[in-house]
This record gives C-alpha cells, sequence and structure tokens, in this order.
C-alpha cells in the first residue's frame, strides 16, 4: 500500500516536471517569434517594427513635414499628417456622405447611425461612441483638468477646451462666415450661426413647441420651465440658472480677468466688455 502511494507521488512529481518543461518550451518558441523592447517590454513580430518602437524612447522623429515642421516617427505616420494641409478626406460614410480624414474617425462616426456605445463608465454607467470620449467623460467624476494655459494658469478637462481659450488671449476668430463677415473661434460655432442665414432651427422643445437653432440653446431655455438654479456659488450661495453665469460671477471672489486688451494691456472679467472696448481702438485708428 505505502509503496503504491509513493509510486503514485512519483509519477504526479514526474508529470508536474513535465508539464512545467512543456510551459518552458512553449515559452521559448512564443519568445522566439517575438522581438521584446528592452524598456518597456512591448513585443514586435518584425524587427523593424521594434526598431520603429524604440524611436519613441530615444525621441527620433526622423520623418519631418516640409509644412509645418512637425516631424514624426515613422512615414506612415507623416502620410497621415500631411491630411490636414491638403484637406483630403478620403473615408467616406456610405450612409450619409460625410468624408473623414482618418479612418478611426469614420469608424467612430458610423456608431452614429448604428446606435452603437461600446465604451461604458463604471462610475455612472453612461456609454460612450469612442474610447477618447469615456476618458474625457470620466474626468467629469475625478475632477481632474489636464490642460492648464500658460497665460492665465485656468485648467480644463478637455484639450479642445483649452485651444478654444487660448483664443481668448490671442483675439483669432479663423472662421468667417461668408454672407454676413461674422467671424468665430471655431468651425461648430460658425456652423450653428449659419442657420441664422437658412432660417434652419433643427431643435424644438417639447413643452412649448418654440424652435432653436442649437442644442446649447434648447437646453438653456428648457431651465425657463423647471426654474431651477443648480449652480450655486459655494462662497456667498448666489444660485444661477446658467453654469456660464456662474463661472462669470466667480470672478468677482477670484478678481480673475480673462479677456486683455492686446494694445493697451487692460484687462476684463466679461467678454462683452472687452469686445467693447476694442471699438475704441477701431475708432482711434479711423479717425
Amino acid at each position: 500500500m505505502l509503496l503504491c502511494k509513493l509510486h503514485l507521488m512519483t509519477l504526479k512529481e514526474e508529470s508536474q516536471e513535465l508539464n512545467e518543461k512543456e510551459d518552458n518550451v512553449q515559452h521559448e518558441k512564443s519568445n522566439r517569434n517575438y522581438f521584446t523592447c528592452q524598456q518597456c517590454r512591448k513585443r514586435f513580430t518584425r524587427k523593424e517594427n521594434l526598431e520603429v518602437h524604440m524611436r519613441i524612447h530615444a525621441g527620433e522623429k526622423p520623418f519631418t513635414c516640409q509644412q509645418c515642421g512637425k516631424s514624426f516617427i515613422n512615414n506612415p505616420n507623416l502620410k497621415i499628417h500631411l491630411r490636414i494641409h491638403s484637406e483630403e478626406k478620403p473615408f467616406t460614410c456610405s450612409q450619409c456622405g460625410k468624408s473623414f480624414k482618418h479612418k478611426h474617425y469614420l469608424d467612430d462616426h458610423k456608431r452614429i447611425h448604428t446606435g452603437e456605445k461600446p465604451f461604458t463608465c463604471k462610475l455612472c454607467g453612461k456609454s460612450f461612441i469612442n474610447k477618447s470620449k469615456l476618458k474625457s467623460h470620466i474626468r467629469t467624476h475625478t475632477g481632474e483638468k489636464p490642460y492648464t494655459c500658460s497665460q492665465c494658469a485656468k485648467s480644463f478637462t478637455h484639450k479642445q477646451c483649452l485651444n478654444d481659450h487660448m483664443q481668448v488671449h490671442t483675439g483669432e476668430k479663423p472662421f468667417t462666415c461668408q454672407q454676413c463677415g461674422k467671424s468665430f473661434t471655431k468651425k461648430g460655432t460658425l456652423k450653428v450661426h449659419m442657420r441664422v442665414h437658412t432660417g434652419d432651427k433643427p431643435f424644438t422643445c417639447k413643452l412649448c413647441g418654440k424652435r432653436f437653432i442649437s442644442k446649447s440653446n434648447l437646453k438653456y431655455h428648457m431651465i425657463s420651465h423647471s426654474g431651477e438654479k443648480p449652480y450655486t456659488c459655494s462662497q456667498c450661495g448666489k444660485s444661477f440658472k446658467h453654469k456660464q453665469h456662474l463661472d462669470v460671477h466667480m470672478r468677482i471672489h477670484t478678481g480673475e480677468k480673462p479677456f486683455t486688451c492686446q494694445q493697451c494691456g487692460k484687462s476684463f472679467t466679461r467678454r462683452e466688455n472687452f469686445e467693447k472696448h476694442m471699438k475704441i481702438h477701431i475708432y482711434l485708428v479711423d479717425y
């Protein structure tokens, strides 16, 4: 009986040893098929891909755009970048005809038609069409604002919000309406403005039937039905219907004046006061 037990134990040990050897062989075989980065352990099937990857660690960017001087680690990334200058949009949606510069933009766009939102927030259950929108959304829970203005130190949750904000300091408005000459900081704002000329009001209030040129205007209007003032100042307790009103109000407490005249250095808390002031300089130039 004792011999049988000893025999079984020996067989188990031998079996375990064989399994370990087999695992080691498989591991060696699998490793033999890959080229591994010694700095971050990322693996590649081809040596040339590893060599390109190593440029990330070395900071090497040998492919340079002749138009703007921006550099890239490989030629495909440079080719993708060149579409910014050429306005080429080779990826077209078969359902609505909208075109995109990059394939992944088209893939994200198609989810608008299918209703697919595969990226879900684990904190609140809200779903999104792409990973970047989910990552941006998570910052509303964490309060993280990683993008900081170099001129006034104001921080933002999204890079695009920082880019838009920077135009406050530069006064740049690159998007101009061809019908009335009014200029805007963002292309989307110009698109909404064009509805003033076309009369298009695609957003309708379900309570009173009033129509609006933008979704934000509709949301703004909906508060008039509820009488709700959800935005409260943490310093004095004053409440506001809209967040932007609270943001402007907070400048009273912080002393922040983000709108600065580049000609005389005078600063303002509100954009409309800044724009009114700028007319003084225009008047002085004219006369």
